[in-house]
């Protein structure tokens, strides 16, 4: 199981976004689960080194170096989504699924 954490401002569209994912690859066989937590979360849940990949919102972004500092201590993976990646249709899902997939 490889777990990705989406840090997003406030956590409401992220855990939307999140549970769509997770169903997502759930629906293809693939055994990776996805959780959403706030900015203000973000460090201590990085810290905590509970998952394989960390993605930073479009609304959080101007704290991505931030984060960046966290993620590299824990040797994990971190990366910026991307705002057409970030919409809870299925052609979002298929990007976000991608982008997940190609930072783990």
């Amino acid at each position: 199981m490889k777990n990705v954490l989406i840090i997003c401002a406030a956590g409401m569209s992220s855990s939307m976004i999140a549970k769509k994912a997770s169903d997502h690859f759930a629906s293809q066989g693939e055994d990776i689960h996805v959780d959403a937590t706030t900015i203000s979360k973000g460090p201590d849940i990085i810290d905590q080194d509970n998952y394989d990949l960390y993605l930073i919102s479009p609304q959080a972004k101007m704290t991505f170096d931030t984060m960046k500092s966290r993620a590299d201590a824990m040797g994990k993976p971190i990366t910026n989504i991307p705002p057409q990646a970030y919409v809870p249709i299925p052609m979002g899902i298929e990007k976000l699924a991608t982008l997940i997939k190609e930072n783990l």
